[in-house]
């Protein structure tokens, strides 16, 4: 079994924030397919053929809590954080297969829980602060430009996601290089309305 979380805070008050475009991404993914999350205490999650997917309640800061609990009940053999990151502009991706947290407190929770940083990760770019504190910028929500940015960014994190599950991570990436020029050139032609 192969593990997805996506990253955010329970709660409607967080539900459009910066902070929660992982939670975000897989709503908007299942919601299409006409799947429904099952609840468990610390995490909310859906089986999908070889994968589980979960959205932590754990909060932010104790995401790495969602995730023990998860591998206590299942073998998993490989993990995927979807993450909102502020050192990349709004829908730029990042993928990689290890490293550090980046200052991201939901990847410092999981390594610390894990003892390791080798796990995959999918970075979304959310821009950074220029004026608020960070706490309050990636608890605030997107523009109507940066939704239009996001639309185009979750497209393509849908061919990942499916590339990722029936395939493998290595695949995942390959696919995010056939498409990187192309969707691209789409953010830049949201961004331009």
């Amino acid at each position: 079994m192969r593990l997805v979380v996506g990253l955010g805070n329970p709660g409607k008050k967080y539900k459009s924030n910066r902070h929660n475009i992982g939670f975000s991404f897989l709503d908007l993914y299942f919601k299409k397919l006409d799947l429904k999350f099952k609840r468990r205490v610390k995490y909310d999650y859906l089986i999908s053929d070889n994968l589980i997917f979960i959205k932590p309640k754990t909060y932010m800061n104790r995401s790495g809590d969602a995730i023990t609990s998860v591998m206590t009940k299942y073998r998993i053999d490989e993990i995927l954080v979807i993450v909102d990151d502020i050192h990349l502009p709004v829908g730029d991706i990042r993928i990689r297969k290890s490293g550090g947290n980046g200052g991201h407190n939901g990847l410092r929770s999981i390594v610390s829980s894990l003892g390791s940083d080798e796990f995959g990760r999918i970075r979304i770019g959310v821009g950074s602060p220029e004026e608020k504190e960070l706490s309050n910028y990636v608890l605030s929500d997107f523009s109507k430009n940066e939704v239009a940015t996001l639309n185009v960014v979750f497209d393509l994190l849908n061919i990942l996601l499916e590339s990722f599950q029936n395939s493998d991570f290595n695949q995942m990436v390959n696919e995010y290089s056939k498409y990187k020029k192309s969707y691209s050139e789409k953010i830049l032609d949201s961004q331009d309305r």
